[in-house]
């Protein structure tokens, strides 16, 4: 038996989910044709920063090696424990990433859908205590939470071409150093939008000229029960679900290959999460 949440708007049509799963409320507008519509504004924007040949993207200072360690230490021991109390986080299928990592040594990409403030937090949990690597839009490295972002691992990409370049040797460098990367495929974040978005194709292309092996994540959410209904008032609680490894074939066109591997992931995720029918394809690029 199956639950359709049509009547909750447009971005909603035809989603049906087992009759075990939450589907929170929308706390949004979702009712835009275009999936990749930015819904997060730009947190106290002051600086107007040309993303370009000349900005540092991948920062070797002293200065931010000390930062990244400490933001890091506060994660690990501040936000991993209130993510647990707070939200009530829960992993599902860890283990696959012990299991596999051998066929981690080179590097990896984590992937997970964009629905939550903490969704990164949720992320490195899974990972225990690995740093990673998180190519974000560029423009809100203008606002408030660029210390942050920057310190997480968050690298700006760019739209003009020298930046574009600039960039790809970061991430060349990163490879090279066998650094583990997350991307969020859906490009922004829709906050509790139980959905699956369709995915950016760039993600994929990445991953196969790396030759890294994608472990699809997703986040599903429960209701609020029990004592944690004292605190964090409409929001729901969280699960993330880890799925098997996807293995890039180097012996494939990149096309078809990076096609394949952003189909699979998309369909992982919808599995994990319990969802029957998605509103949306794996892509509409």
């Amino acid at each position: 038996m199956v639950k359709d949440y049509s009547s909750y708007g447009p971005a909603y049509r035809n989603f049906k989910v087992r009759e075990d799963v939450f589907v929170p409320e929308p706390v949004a507008d979702f009712s835009g044709e275009n999936p990749f519509t930015k819904m997060a504004a730009i947190r106290g924007k002051s600086k107007d920063i040309p993303f370009d040949g000349t900005y540092t993207y991948l920062d070797k200072s002293l200065k931010f090696k000390i930062s990244r360690f400490l933001v890091y230490l506060a994660t690990w021991v501040l936000a991993f424990p209130v993510n647990r109390i707070r939200f009530g986080l829960k992993i599902e299928g860890r283990e696959k990433i012990r299991k596999n990592r051998k066929l981690f040594a080179n590097g990896v990409m984590t992937v997970c859908n964009h629905v939550h403030r903490w969704d990164m937090i949720c992320v490195l949990q899974a990972m225990r205590y690995r740093k990673a690597w998180i190519p974000m839009y560029a423009q809100p490295f203008n606002g408030k939470d660029a210390f942050n972002m920057k310190s997480i691992g968050g690298i700006a990409i760019p739209e003009s071409f020298s930046g574009l370049r600039k960039f790809d040797e970061a991430l060349n460098e990163l490879h090279d150093k066998r650094q583990w990367i997350h991307i969020f495929p859906e490009s922004c974040s829709w906050k509790f939008y139980s959905p699956l978005r369709p995915f950016k194709i760039g993600t994929f292309n990445l991953a196969y000229k790396y030759a890294l092996p994608i472990i699809p994540m997703m986040i599903s959410f429960r209701p609020r029960t029990g004592w944690r209904k004292l605190f964090g008032k409409g929001e729901p609680l969280v699960t993330l679900h880890v799925g098997d490894p996807i293995v890039p074939n180097p012996e494939a066109p990149r096309k078809e290959e990076a096609a394949r591997m952003r189909d699979l992931a998309h369909q992982t995720m919808l599995n994990m999460a319990g969802i029957v029918s998605n509103p949306w394809p794996s892509s509409i690029d």
